[in-house]
């Protein structure tokens, strides 16, 4: 079986969730399944009290209600614990760059944790999926694994499969590097700002990805439209994107530009 090339340890995680929006759900079940550069695993397994019902129509995905999650820690107990087990790690997931990344990082900035992760390395396996054949995790499963995925929407279960998965596509593909950068490479080849990515690398520029300012630069639209930003600041848009506006927003000021006091 092939084995990833690593120069430290990967973190695969998933995520179960209240939704599906990263700005107003929040986490119920997070998996995280370490590897380390020697191929030894760790796990961490830990259901959470959102603070907020579930949907139902969540809960008919993962199968987590409200009664199973009563008694579980609220995010803001774990969080520093969560943020020290992924530290100094690479991270890797199914879906996790669009999905679980953006929403972890908003559990993260809500707590107090100013999270960073432009430093590491991201493996997202569907995207790996998707060029080569275009299915679902339980698709992905079957065809790469040759058997049905159980307790599928079980973060455990969806996790695990997902690093199975993986380890079967650098079986199947020989023009797959097996090092984790240049996977990264492969599966995120859009240069995004923000984890939401309303905000993406344009010629090395931040440019809006969206709205009526979509593929315009943020420091031409602060600078002609100063009022955009605390339109953005005050709308519920989410907390990462926030930080980086605000960043830009500040690079601004500093040299002279945009919106004056």
């Amino acid at each position: 079986m092939a084995q990833l090339q690593l120069k430290r340890p990967i973190v695969f995680f998933d995520l179960e969730t209240t939704g599906t929006d990263p700005a107003k759900d929040r986490i119920i079940e997070l998996a995280l399944v370490k590897i380390l550069p020697n191929g030894t695993r760790e796990k961490y397994v830990k259901r959470v009290n959102p603070g907020i019902p579930i949907p139902k129509s969540s809960s008919d995905i993962h199968g987590i209600t409200d009664e199973d999650i009563k008694d579980a820690p609220l995010f803001k107990l774990i969080a520093h614990e969560v943020y020290d087990w992924m530290k100094g790690c690479d991270m890797g997931g199914y879906n996790s760059a669009k999905f679980d990344l953006p929403l972890l990082a908003e559990e993260f900035l809500r707590v107090g944790i100013d999270v960073d992760f432009t430093d590491r390395a991201m493996i997202d396996v569907q995207q790996i999926f998707f060029k080569m054949e275009s299915r679902s995790l339980t698709a992905a499963y079957a065809f790469y694994c040759n058997k049905p995925l159980e307790n599928a929407h079980s973060a455990e279960a969806d996790i695990l499969a997902t690093i199975d998965v993986l380890e079967a596509q650098l079986d199947r593909y020989e023009e797959l590097s097996k090092d984790v950068k240049t996977l990264n490479d492969f599966t995120n080849q859009d240069q995004y700002v923000d984890f939401a990515r309303r905000i993406v690398l344009k010629d090395g520029h931040p440019v809006f990805n969206f709205g009526k300012n979509k593929g315009r630069k943020v420091e031409e639209v602060f600078t002609a439209e100063p009022q955009y930003y605390d339109w953005m600041m005050q709308a519920d848009f989410a907390l990462h994107t926030k930080q980086k506006l605000t960043e830009i927003y500040t690079r601004m000021k500093l040299a002279g530009l945009g919106k004056k006091s």
